[in-house]
């Protein structure tokens, strides 16, 4: 009797499917992500601007001001077109620049080394690396998002929330903190910046690189098509908005308080103190104040970076086999 075919052995393991670019340098990714987020910086900067005045709205209320000068993110934009003209819009652009090419240089440096590492292909590998790239990252760009803070915060007296410093432009602010609290008052409000980018960058680029590879499962979309790419962002960008915004509210507090002359916070000791003032002065919704604001900034900002990121890597990677 002729023997059958032979019985199939155990399923060969799947391979992890392949990181977007991969094969990209870690040092040629720090160039490419800087530059993805500087494009997306300049056209969500406005959005950045509205953000930062209605999470300091409430904080501080001055004789003469209003109470809520800012309601609502439209109404917001237009309250800063009043006060600042349309210019101020655009308030703090260069040091958001400086602060998407440090950040977003070494968040997706870091994040190439993991993907080359081979860390991203085990199971939470993603979450992982991103937040660890997030948290090199918000080190990385903290003075800058300091001082990005403290120029968008400036404004006409009867508008302004928020402590305000009165810096003449970003060398000039550079200059002031330094000279007055020296190097240590740079990293000042670090301690919020690292949780809020370690969380947004964990989630951020897990459901960007998971949403992505889902919809081409499912041959909605054609792999490594434009509308893949934006539809990951869009996805990502729904997530990192309702994780990150409580964080982005207590960053912006910490960054923007005024200080004594050792440095030490007038309003907010540290990250916990922050959180139990804002939940007992203001609610527990008072974390999420400029949620709209912070998708509508985030939503753009994140497609447009992600987008950016995932094409210039494409257009520089080595071909294939």
């Amino acid at each position: 009797m002729a023997a059958g075919p032979p019985a199939p052995g155990p399923a060969a393991p799947q391979d992890p499917p392949s990181p977007p670019g991969a094969g990209v340098p870690p040092a040629t990714d720090l160039v490419l992500g800087a530059t993805a987020g500087c494009l997306a910086c300049f056209l969500t900067n406005p959005l950045e601007v509205v953000k930062t005045r209605l999470q300091l709205q409430g904080e501080l209320q001055r004789p003469g001001t209003y109470a809520r000068p800012y309601r609502g993110v439209l109404r917001a934009v237009g309250a800063v077109c009043r006060a600042d003209g349309l210019a101020g819009l655009q308030k703090g652009l260069a040091a958001g620049l400086l602060y998407q090419a440090l950040m977003n240089g070494f968040r997706f440096y870091c994040y190439s080394l993991a993907e080359d590492a081979g860390w991203t292909g085990y199971t939470g590998g993603t979450v992982a690396a991103g937040a660890v790239a997030g948290a090199v990252g918000a080190f990385v760009g903290s003075p800058a998002y300091l001082v990005k803070t403290h120029l968008q915060a400036q404004t006409v007296s009867a508008m302004a929330v928020g402590h305000q410093h009165n810096h003449e432009n970003i060398t000039g602010a550079f200059r002031s903190i330094y000279r007055q609290h020296g190097v240590a008052g740079l990293w000042r409000g670090v301690t919020g910046a690292i949780p809020r980018v370690t969380v947004g960058s964990a989630v951020q680029l897990a459901t960007f690189a998971s949403a992505k590879d889902w919809v081409c499962e499912r041959q909605w979309f054609g792999k490594g098509s434009w509308a893949a790419v934006l539809a990951g962002g869009m996805v990502s960008s729904v997530a990192v908005a309702v994780a990150m915004t409580p964080f982005d509210v207590i960053s912006t507090r910490l960054y923007n308080q005024p200080v004594d002359a050792d440095g030490t916070g007038k309003l907010y000791r540290g990250f916990l103190d922050c959180i139990l003032q804002i939940s007992s002065k203001e609610g527990l919704l008072g974390l999420y104040k400029g949620i709209g604001a912070v998708y509508f900034r985030l939503g753009p900002h994140t497609v447009l970076s992600l987008f950016f990121w995932d094409k210039l890597r494409n257009m520089v990677q080595p071909p294939g086999p």
